[in-house]
């Protein structure tokens, strides 16, 4: 069947210079119909890509938040586990079972003085830095120093008190190396009941 306009042409409605110019503007509507419909497209397509990539960014920073929140949940229970099973029994808090009376031996944590009830032997082995005091749940507890030190590495916040090892003379070899500011103040002697 022909086309209207060849119709029209038939019938000389139309004239044939006037049907082609008529023509060559309906192709360019079209043809500027599908360059917008193509750019259009292609504004979807880049929109598309950029929410793809904003996703895909999101995805990574929360698997990354989730990984560090499950290595530092790992780290809290290696802590837990060290402090559990290293943890030295004192008087006062269920477990010493030493003869003597307790001791109150008193430490700075944070900006506060605490206290924590030992026998005369932890006393000694706190102050020349053997064992120290970790908290955990709030809860202080006496630990070797190489488990302190362990503990330190996965978070330095837990150990409160670890005083650095004093070398005594059994231990040092006997070396005679005092010097005379040593030899001047060991004529005044500190008593070892002494508390602050």
């Amino acid at each position: 069947m022909p086309s209207l306009q060849d119709q029209l042409l038939k019938a000389g409605m139309v004239d044939a210079k006037k049907a082609k110019a008529l023509e060559k503007e309906k192709r360019r509507q079209a043809k500027q119909v599908r360059r917008g419909q193509a750019e259009a497209d292609s504004d979807i397509e880049d929109a598309a890509a950029q929410a793809k990539a904003a996703k895909l960014e999101k995805d990574r920073e929360a698997n990354r938040q989730k990984q560090a929140q499950a290595e530092e949940k790992a780290i809290t229970a290696q802590i837990k586990q060290l402090i559990e099973s290293h943890r030295i029994a004192r008087p006062g808090a269920g477990g010493g079972q030493g003869k003597e009376e307790p001791i109150g031996y008193q430490f700075v944590h944070g900006k506060k003085i605490k206290k924590i009830l030992v026998d005369a032997k932890l006393q000694r082995q706190l102050e020349c830095g053997v064992i120290a005091i970790v908290v955990l749940n709030d809860n202080y507890e006496l630990v070797p120093a190489a488990t302190a030190e362990k503990i330190a590495q996965r978070d330095s916040d837990i150990v409160v008190l670890l005083n650095d090892t004093i070398a005594t003379a059994k231990d040092s070899g006997g070396d005679n190396s005092n010097d005379s500011d040593d030899d001047y103040y060991a004529q005044f002697k500190v008593p070892d009941d002494l508390m602050w």
